[in-house]
């Protein structure tokens, strides 16, 4: 069944009218047509089962058959700030990072960050990230498409997590040894808590970006004895974090 994504405003009583770009993919890419199922999100927590009544090249109509306030969205507000990759790595990180239940994803600059986005280019990959997550939201059945933010600098970041409170604030760092403080770091986490993932680019942190983390209350955890990619790392913390929340851990 395919997924679709609408503003609350578009939910008409026993019915949504879809607009816009997935119009156009509807009816001219997936040719789809009246009687068809399709399952679609208002972005507030509300999946709607609904069939299409109508297509035309202005808007899809659709009939609400059922509605489930259930979500697929995980109990806890996951945030992963990001260290800037190379090349088009950003593209892989954001995709599974929404498959893994991502709630925001900020994109990092840091000390050992080789990529320099002036405004215009950072408005234009910001754009093209966003329509990822969108992509990947709609793939994986999120019941919300998380945002991908504007570029912050580490510092940025960290007053970010402060003035916000995040309960949970973790950064994973090699230098970090044994699992036991992983664990009780882990074991803090629950439903209802805003969690800030620190992942660095290549290279990593330095050290001192580590000590102001310290300072910030961010607690370093270990992911194991191995040297982990960039955009390893942050999909190993977000699987983690995933199965503790869906209680699995």
């Amino acid at each position: 069944m395919h997924h679709f994504f609408v503003g609350p405003e578009q939910v008409l009583g026993d019915g949504i009218r879809i607009v816009g770009p997935d119009v156009n993919h509807m009816k001219n890419v997936l040719r789809m047509k009246p009687g068809e199922q399709v399952l679609i999100s208002d972005g507030t927590g509300k999946d709607y089962t609904c069939s299409i009544i109508s297509i035309d090249s202005e808007a899809v109509e659709a009939g609400i058959r059922s509605v489930s306030n259930e979500g697929r969205e995980l109990p806890s507000r996951i945030w992963l700030f990001q260290g800037l990759p190379k090349s088009d790595k950003m593209d892989l990180i954001i995709q599974k990072a929404v498959e893994l239940g991502a709630f925001r994803i900020v994109p990092v600059a840091t000390k050992n960050t080789v990529v320099k986005l002036d405004p215009k280019k950072e408005a234009a990959k910001v754009g093209r990230w966003q329509a990822i997550a969108e992509s990947a939201a709609k793939q994986s059945k999120r019941s919300v498409v998380p945002a991908v933010m504007g570029v912050m600098s580490l510092a940025e970041a960290f007053e970010h997590v402060r003035q916000e409170r995040f309960e949970v604030r973790l950064i994973p760092y090699e230098q970090e040894s044994g699992m036991e403080g992983s664990r009780k770091e882990l074991a803090r986490i629950g439903p209802g808590q805003d969690i800030a993932v620190f992942i660095g680019p290549e290279g990593g942190f330095d050290e001192r970006e580590i000590r102001q983390a310290l300072e910030m209350g961010v607690r370093p955890v270990s992911l194991g004895k191995r040297i982990l990619r960039t955009e390893t790392a942050g999909l190993a913390m977000l699987s983690v974090i995933m199965m503790r929340l869906e209680g699995a851990l």
